[in-house]
């Protein structure tokens, strides 16, 4: 497989086309507000919730974020609190960030979060499968995975750091879209290097080619690392040159973030806001 990345590099230099505040705004909108550390507690989960509850009274002029994305114990604190019900509740699961377990534990642990309320669930491709070559039970696992899952979306992470090239990320994308992932996400950010705009650009060609072949729209979410807002308007016009207008909506792209909102906020309103 080929790819054009003269294409990623135009697209990175001709960035400013797409630098705008409304873009930014829209970025917000995009969010996955995301808390992932072993030091979580429910009283840290319920403030970040209590956050987004109180967002559009604060900010009236910017997007609500698109979802919060915690560890399964805290399914039920965050369903319990989250007034918006236009936020997505969003849960790592399957044995993450790692996926090595037993394919029941990891069944079991997405199917617990789908019935406390899991809007979406994201896992990590079964990594010791796809590298040692045993395509077929990598990709069994994502099946048997998205039943357990029940109605939830199912996010699949390619942790893309991890493989070797290009073509390795082109092909784990297509593996998990087959399977029946509805999104692909580049990382855990627990591994480095996290998301990057190659990998980005691959597994945006990869979704469009899927997308030609079957008529089926993958979401896109790149995750990890993704700090500042030259970095979401990085990420934001590749999806907006390989994919199109059709992709830019929390439906089908998602920028997975635990600092990048206040500084997006902060650029926005010329001033340190340190919301969230």
């Amino acid at each position: 497989m080929q790819f054009n990345f003269n294409e990623l590099e135009a697209i990175k230099a001709n960035t400013g086309r797409w630098d705008k505040p409304e873009t930014l705004s829209r970025c917000i909108g995009l969010m996955d507000l995301t808390s992932l550390n072993h030091t979580d507690t429910v009283s840290k989960i319920e403030s970040m919730v209590q956050k987004v509850n109180s967002f559009k009274e604060q900010f009236p002029n910017y997007p609500q974020v698109a979802a919060i994305c915690v560890y399964p114990n805290f399914t039920k604190t965050v369903r319990d609190l989250l007034k918006d019900k236009n936020v997505k509740l969003a849960v790592v699961a399957g044995v993450f960030p790692s996926s090595q377990s037993f394919l029941e534990i990891k069944c079991g642990e997405c199917r617990m979060a789908s019935d406390a309320g899991a809007d979406e669930i994201d896992i990590v491709l079964s990594l010791n499968h796809f590298l040692g070559g045993d395509y077929n039970k990598a990709s069994g696992e994502i099946v048997e995975i998205k039943k357990a899952a029940g109605k939830a979306h199912l996010k699949v992470i390619l942790e893309s750091g991890t493989l070797n090239d290009p073509e390795q990320i082109y092909k784990a994308s297509m593996l998990a879209m087959e399977a029946g992932a509805d999104f692909i996400k580049t990382s855990t950010g627990k591994t480095e290097p996290a998301a990057t705009p190659e990998a980005a650009f691959v597994m945006c060609c990869a979704i469009k080619d899927f997308h030609d072949k079957t008529g089926i729209k993958v979401g896109f979410k790149p995750a990890g690392g993704i700090v500042t807002p030259k970095d979401a308007i990085l990420y934001y016009a590749i999806v907006d040159s390989v994919l199109g207008e059709d992709w830019l909506n929390p439906n089908l792209f998602r920028l997975g973030a635990s600092r990048l909102a206040n500084n997006i906020l902060s650029e926005l309103e010329n001033q340190t806001i340190s919301y969230y």
